[in-house]
């Protein structure tokens, strides 16, 4: 076993060695790349060309495709085939270096193989824990775009009513909104701000930000702004309303569903407390049942 333990342990470190020398002029750029979740960069020019090398974009395209759409929602649309090697470059990493915990560990314990086979199991579920997170990441983003989305339109519907162009609604909702450029959709808004008074048209800057966020009632709302504010008055007002309305229904069942893990979420720790409860209660009418 010892054997064995060091054989595997010999072989990962030659290989990532090997890889390291061929790699590192290469993918020198990768560790100024910035992304949330990302810890390894400085370690992921051996696995971006193993990645290369296995041609992973090709073989497993609908893996790839998954991992990049997930990706470039969380880091914007340029350079997110950049970033989704990147990201999978790190799972290789997490993976890599466990197997060499787990085959040292078993070294130096012995003859039990129990220490490489969880590190193996490890080396497994962990790259899979990382792309559930990046799923969730997304899936959180999304939620926090649908919750915040209805109260700008309102806010956007009253402006335009009191005489603004949807331009200086957005201005005059962005001036409030100075400390919140954290948040997904206001981060994307005041990108946008930035591009059409740089010189983009408000045209282009609003389908940019619809790209960019890719949720289908930023969408919604990009496509019945842009269809309707040329009219002005009170058709746009209108039909923002009509959007308003129903981003709203959709905010409802979103705060629901929320409501509903909350809720699920605690019935473990109730059920919990209520056997503690019938310990301390019942525990004393027993003694007092057997003296």
């Amino acid at each position: 076993m010892k054997v064995y333990s060091i054989a595997v342990i010999a072989v990962l470190v030659l290989a990532w060695l090997l890889l390291y020398r061929n790699s590192r002029p290469k993918y020198q750029g990768c560790r100024e790349m910035k992304m949330d979740g990302l810890r390894l960069q400085i370690i992921a020019p051996p696995m971006l060309l193993l990645l290369e090398k296995l041609r992973v974009s090709q073989r497993f395209p609908i893996f790839f495709f998954k991992i990049q759409r997930s990706v470039q929602k969380i880091s914007g649309d340029k350079r997110g085939g950049e970033y989704t090697l990147l990201f999978l470059a790190e799972m290789l990493s997490y993976g890599w270096l466990i197997l060499i915990a787990g085959s040292l560990f078993s070294l130096l314990l012995g003859e039990d193989p129990t220490v490489m086979i969880f590190g193996a199991f490890l080396a497994v579920l962990i790259p899979i824990a990382l792309a559930r997170d990046l799923h969730q990441k997304v899936v959180k983003r999304e939620r926090d775009i649908i919750l915040e989305l209805p109260e700008l339109l309102n806010k956007i519907v009253l402006l335009v009513g009191a005489g603004l162009t949807v331009q200086q609604a957005i201005k005059r909702c962005l001036e409030r909104k100075t400390g919140a450029e954290q948040h997904p959709l206001y981060r994307e808004l005041f990108r946008m701000q930035r591009e059409w008074e740089s010189g983009y048209s408000f045209h282009q800057a609003m389908e940019g930000v619809s790209k960019r966020l890719g949720v289908q009632e930023v969408s919604a709302f990009v496509t019945s702004v842009l269809l309707n504010y040329r009219r002005g008055g009170n058709d746009f007002v209108l039909a923002l309303m009509d959007l308003s309305h129903i981003l709203w229904e959709r905010r409802k069942a979103v705060s629901k569903t929320l409501g509903e893990q909350a809720s699920s979420k605690l019935v473990f720790p109730m059920l919990m407390l209520f056997l503690i409860i019938v310990v301390m209660v019942g525990a004393p009418a027993l003694m007092i049942m057997e003296l």
